[in-house]
């Protein structure tokens, strides 16, 4: 774990990870793997050791999801009990998300489908956990979160339990840090790279919380 040289935007981001895998040949699904296992070395710190402790990832189907799954088997590993909650469903995974959840049932991880009306149901599930890791979106999101997104984030708020965001909280501005709507109320922040460009704006700690910046292999950009 090291911080960032910069605050990254929303384009730098995506150029970023555009750079490391066609330019510099490396494969996205590594990308995640690193992502995930530095993240979950994060969020071991947190909770004072994996083992023994009750963790639930909530996914989406994009490539947080996929960091998500990641971290999931690998506290699974370190002695932790780990569901994870997938709100979204599995044929709208993107191919290095579709890759790491294949792997979950082979690691002995219960995945719960929490679509639609089921969504609406997550926080009772959730409140039974020692730590909720918010997996749902990633920096690409712009805008108020509606419908079924909002709907999780809404009660992944409720549930009561400590919260650590994948990247960036759920539904929070990468470039403002502003939320538009409703956005995950995080007690800390594993961010790949480098810190994001809004995490400095006035107010958005009450989102992201203690922020941690995690490396994913390749050089963070000057």
């Amino acid at each position: 774990m090291r911080p960032g040289p910069v605050a990254l935007s929303r384009r730098q981001v995506r150029d970023f990870d555009r750079q490391a895998i066609d330019a510099w040949g490396v494969r996205g699904v590594v990308l995640m793997e690193n992502a995930g296992r530095n993240a979950a070395d994060a969020i071991e710190a947190f909770l004072g050791g994996a083992a023994g402790k009750r963790v639930a990832v909530v996914a989406g189907r994009g490539n947080n999801g996929g960091d998500g799954f990641v971290i999931a088997r690998h506290l699974r590993l370190r002695g932790a009990d780990c569901v994870v909650f997938l709100a979204a469903d599995e044929a709208a995974l993107t191919p290095d998300a579709r890759e790491n959840y294949s792997i979950l049932h082979h690691v002995g991880i219960e995945v719960a489908h929490r679509q639609g009306e089921r969504s609406a149901a997550l926080a009772g599930g959730l409140a039974a956990f020692d730590l909720v890791v918010d997996a749902v979106g990633g920096t690409g999101i712009k805008g108020a979160l509606r419908g079924h997104p909002a709907q999780v984030v809404e009660q992944i708020n409720v549930a009561g339990r400590p919260v650590v965001a994948v990247d960036i909280p759920t539904g929070l501005d990468c470039d403002t840090g502003q939320a538009a709507g409703p956005a995950v109320r995080a007690d800390l922040t594993v961010t790949f790279v480098a810190r994001k460009k809004g995490f400095d704006a006035p107010g958005a700690s009450e989102y992201t919380g203690e922020v941690v910046v995690a490396d994913i292999g390749v050089p963070p950009p000057s």
